[in-house]
């Protein structure tokens, strides 16, 4: 058993938006740079393997047939713009296949006792593309491809997704709506692209309360985060008993990325990561991360290097803050007193 997989592949690095859209934030670079550090450190002590791709069925489960017809038609006729922000090239398919198949074979991985953790370093992301479209620079949805994976076909009952990623992950809420075997988690910047996420989207029929949205306004920073983690989000999961916890790891909400207005340090991510990983302990359960956002090339490899020890246990996560973030003890009672009529908190 490895301790921990690294799970990529050279096809991500081809599919590059900037062949139709110069300027695009969406490159290569920013998955070039990543390991680039990651190979001077000798992958931090992580198996790498080459990411599979994705079979058609795979996708299904997440995605109508057209959609996923409808992307491999448009990048074997050359590619072209989807929406003045996605884009797909010729390259993008074969890209998109293994970005999918990276988190479905990561949770294959885990969920047979090959890891106990592991990451996903991979693009095109995923977290915005719905069952039926694509967006917000996603092509197929990777987090929900493999949540869907291992209900439909590796035998589990639930399902904890976490998205950290700054941006709404909107097409992961919308694939698991009105299903209760998926927990989905969002803590996100609002507003901010793509407009989703209210606090009163909280999923329907069977997924009445499935879907829990935590917006936090432009210049939050890690008090605010951590809190929602401790007062909303563990306890959420704690009560759903996941037996499989997938994190939309986004490093877009750092201070330093170009998209948005929330003020994370690296730390930050490492307090989050040390969260979920003692959480996924507790239960007994394995936990992996799949690469989201992060503009900022230097920014996303400095905080994907120190999220990847923390998943193997380096560092301890810092205890609960006894008061609440200045100026955030409205919305903290507000979002509590929501969420706490379909889940216990205290």
């Amino acid at each position: 058993m490895s301790a921990a997989l690294y799970l990529g592949h050279p096809a991500c690095l081809e599919h590059d938006p900037r062949e139709l859209s110069p300027g695009h934030p969406d490159t290569p670079e920013r998955l070039v740079t990543l390991e680039a550090v990651l190979a001077a450190r000798d992958w931090l002590s992580y198996e790498r393997r080459l990411a599979p791709a994705a079979s058609v069925a795979q996708l299904e489960l997440a995605h109508s047939s057209a959609h996923v017809q409808a992307i491999k038609a448009l990048c074997e006729a050359g590619g072209g713009a989807i929406d003045p922000d996605t884009y797909a090239v010729r390259a993008s398919f074969e890209a998109a296949l293994r970005a999918a198949g990276a988190a479905c074979e990561l949770t294959r991985a885990l969920l047979a006792g090959e890891a106990g953790t592991g990451f996903c370093g991979v693009r095109p992301s995923g977290h915005h593309a719905e069952r039926a479209r694509a967006m917000g620079f996603c092509l197929f949805n990777n987090v929900a491809v493999a949540a869907a994976s291992a209900l439909a076909e590796l035998g589990l009952e639930r399902v904890f997704v976490l998205d950290w990623d700054v941006h709404h992950g909107n097409g992961t809420a919308e694939i698991f709506y009105e299903r209760s075997d998926v927990l989905f988690v969002s803590v996100h910047q609002s507003p901010l692209y793509p407009g989703t996420g209210a606090l009163q989207e909280t999923g329907s029929g069977e997924g009445e309360g499935f879907t829990i949205n935590l917006p936090v306004p432009p210049g939050s920073e890690e008090a605010l985060w951590l809190a929602l983690m401790d007062r909303i989000v563990l306890p959420a999961a704690r009560a759903f008993k996941p037996q499989l916890i997938l994190v939309s790891a986004g490093f877009d909400a750092h201070r330093a990325d170009p998209l948005a207005a929330c003020r994370l340090e690296t730390k930050s991510f490492v307090e989050m990561a040390c969260r979920t990983r003692d959480l996924a302990a507790s239960l007994g359960v394995p936990l992996g991360l799949v690469m989201e956002g992060g503009y900022n090339s230097k920014v996303l490899a400095e905080c994907v290097c120190a999220v990847l020890p923390a998943l193997l246990g380096d560092g301890e996560a810092s205890p609960p803050a006894h008061d609440d973030p200045p100026g955030a003890e409205q919305l903290l009672d507000h979002y509590t007193a929501h969420i706490s009529s379909h889940w216990p908190l205290a």
